[in-house]
């Protein structure tokens, strides 16, 4: 959180953080489509040859208002290859708040929990509470004909607590619906610091 007291601005960064291809590039490209363009920047990707996230995508989006300051909402995704782990940390730090991108599909468990136990390891490193951070778990591709139940991901990650949307985010279902809460964990927990 990084307050402004001149331009009365609040900004306030969330991560969609996962494995590789999970969907975190995907979501923002759905919500740049469909935030009025008034209300948010331009997606700026870094991005490889193959089309995969080489650093981290970026698009800010503002809306409403705490304590009469305006509040900008820097949302950036990790990349999610593994070699790619000390990008991760450093796109997450300062983070107010985390979407984390799960993969529905079975062959893809491994990278999730890989992606998982990072997570947690770097907000430990960061001095977070991985229990207490506002964190939303989105369930992406549950449109795949062998999609994992969530009943099975939430026991191989130890899921617990944290908010949970099921999601296609190819089609825009679940998008939002992690989005908003992850905003309104984020908002609570800078008016406690305003």
């Amino acid at each position: 959180m990084f307050i402004n007291w001149k331009l009365k601005e609040i900004k306030l960064k969330i991560v969609y953080y996962g494995a590789s291809l999970c969907g975190k590039t995907t979501n923002l490209e759905y919500l740049h489509t469909s935030i009025p363009s008034g209300a948010r920047s331009d997606l700026v990707s870094l991005k490889t040859r193959e089309d995969r996230t080489i650093f981290f995508d970026f698009m800010e989006i503002q809306l409403g208002e705490i304590k009469g300051l305006k509040p900008k909402f820097s949302l950036y995704t990790v990349p999610g290859q593994v070699y790619y782990l000390a990008s991760r940390k450093l796109v997450l730090q300062g983070a107010d708040g985390v979407i984390f991108v799960i993969d529905s599909d079975p062959e893809r468990m491994e990278a999730n929990l890989e992606a998982w136990r990072n997570l947690h390891t770097n907000l430990r490193e960061f001095g977070q509470d991985p229990a207490q951070f506002p964190m939303i778990i989105q369930y992406n591709k549950r449109d795949l004909p062998n999609a994992l139940s969530i009943a099975d991901i939430r026991a191989k990650l130890a899921i617990n607590g944290q908010l949970q949307v099921e999601a296609i985010a190819t089609k825009g279902v679940g998008v939002f619906e992690a989005l908003r809460p992850a905003i309104k964990e984020v908002m609570l927990q800078a008016q406690h610091h305003c």
